[in-house]
């Protein structure tokens, strides 16, 4: 559902996101694992279509982004790190807003707008503008303005930022549902935890590459091969972090 070839930005002289290649097919659970500024919130935005690359192809569904944007982004749920919401609309009138950008009304949307109220406990402030929300809340209303349309796929950045406990785990529950439907998410995060929980294949990445992917058991399978025995320390291998002890000889010295 999600094919990227070649995919690269750069800004001027530095490549943020250097010649990826990645296939997400429909049903799985893909999650991007990197530290900040490796690269992860750059490539869901070019396959948002929110940035234009400056090479090579993103295809949502065999849709090309870039040459028939319409078409893709119809077939697309973008989740971003940071709510952006208009502050003086109620959180009903926000999900109507966007299920108009679908051409979708009717008593079909407000039946699943409810139900997306409900499911995270937004019920009771459907009609309230959305400048009394909280940023948890905010990013609840984001959340349940992606799955409003039913799209086939979905991009999701940092998804547990912002949210309380009870609501991490309703979205956990939801992304596994969804993909079990046949559908398809890609979401970045730099937490290990919440990649190995929720995901079926990881990638890590690093300075615009992707450094390794697999399942989970690949991954150990790969680390154990490098001497490591968890996916922490490979993973702060792959990606030149200083384990804490290293730092600490460093204050030390």
């Amino acid at each position: 559902m999600i094919q990227l070839q070649a995919l690269t930005k750069r800004y001027g002289s530095f490549t943020a996101v250097d010649a990826l290649d990645l296939d997400v097919p429909a049903g799985e659970l893909f999650g991007f694992l990197g530290p900040n500024g490796a690269g992860k919130t750059t490539t869901l935005r070019m396959i948002a279509g929110i940035l234009r690359p400056s090479s090579g192809t993103v295809r949502i569904g065999g849709i090309d982004v870039t040459t028939n944007p319409t078409a893709a982004k119809a077939k697309l749920g973008y989740i971003p790190d940071r709510p952006f919401i208009y502050e003086k609309l109620s959180g009903a009138e926000f999900l109507r807003f966007v299920a108009g950008l679908y051409s979708q009304e009717g008593a079909a949307v407000e039946r699943r707008m409810d139900e997306l109220l409900a499911l995270f406990d937004l019920s009771e402030w459907k009609h309230e503008l959305v400048e009394s929300y909280s940023h948890g809340m905010r990013q609840k209303l984001i959340i349940a303005s992606a799955f409003l349309h039913r799209p086939e796929v979905i991009v999701v950045d940092e998804p547990m930022v912002g949210l309380d406990p009870k609501a991490a785990r309703i979205l956990k529950d939801l992304f596994r549902e969804y993909t079990r439907r046949g559908h398809t998410i890609l979401m970045s995060t730099h937490t290990l935890e919440i990649a190995e929980d929720v995901c079926d294949r990881i990638a890590i990445i690093q300075g615009g590459r992707i450094r390794a992917s697999g399942t989970v058991g690949e991954l150990m399978a790969s680390a154990a091969a490098l001497g490591q025995h968890d996916l922490e320390s490979y993973f702060l291998q792959l990606t030149g972090e200083r384990a804490a002890r290293e730092l600490v000889e460093v204050l030390d010295a």
